[in-house]
């Protein structure tokens, strides 16, 4: 029998527990393949013979001030096309993503996204066979804690 999908709006509120994340708002994109979030301060180093990468992310949107310092193994490393056609290559590293009841291991590439609108992307590897988004909508898996709960 076929899972029923959930239906996300084009921005949610998302967490990433094993980030330390409560709340980082994301936009979905179904023009993405690979989640991205803003970091900064990226020192790649071994632990254990591994190789792991500390990054520093700011996880509130148009807020410099909270910042959270999070350690990750390195997965891969992957070249990536931004939206501006630029090719770069980053690290990617294994996470929790959680979106109100949605939650999934997906792939993240550490970017430098200052200049964009959302400190992070879902992208359709995270969604694939399991959300659709409708994209005259928002907050519709998660409550905009911005709004005490309203949803947009």
């Amino acid at each position: 029998m076929k899972k029923t999908p959930l239906i996300t709006g084009w921005r949610e509120w998302a967490a990433l527990p094993e980030l330390g994340v409560e709340n980082i708002k994301v936009k979905v994109d179904t023009g993405a393949k690979t989640s991205s979030i803003h970091a900064f301060d990226i020192m790649p180093f071994t632990r254990d013979g591994k190789e792991w990468v500390q990054f520093e992310i700011h996880p509130l949107q148009d807020q410099d001030r909270l910042t959270r310092t999070c350690t990750s193994p390195i997965v891969d490393y992957r070249w990536i096309t931004s939206s501006m056609g630029s090719s770069q290559l980053r690290y990617i590293i294994r996470t929790t993503l959680t979106i109100g009841r949605f939650s999934a291991q997906i792939d993240l590439s550490l970017a430098n996204r200052d200049e964009m609108g959302f400190r992070m992307l879902v992208g359709r590897d995270a969604l694939s066979g399991t959300i659709l988004v409708d994209p005259n909508r928002s907050f519709l898996l998660t409550s905009d804690p911005t709004t005490k709960g309203k949803t947009a």
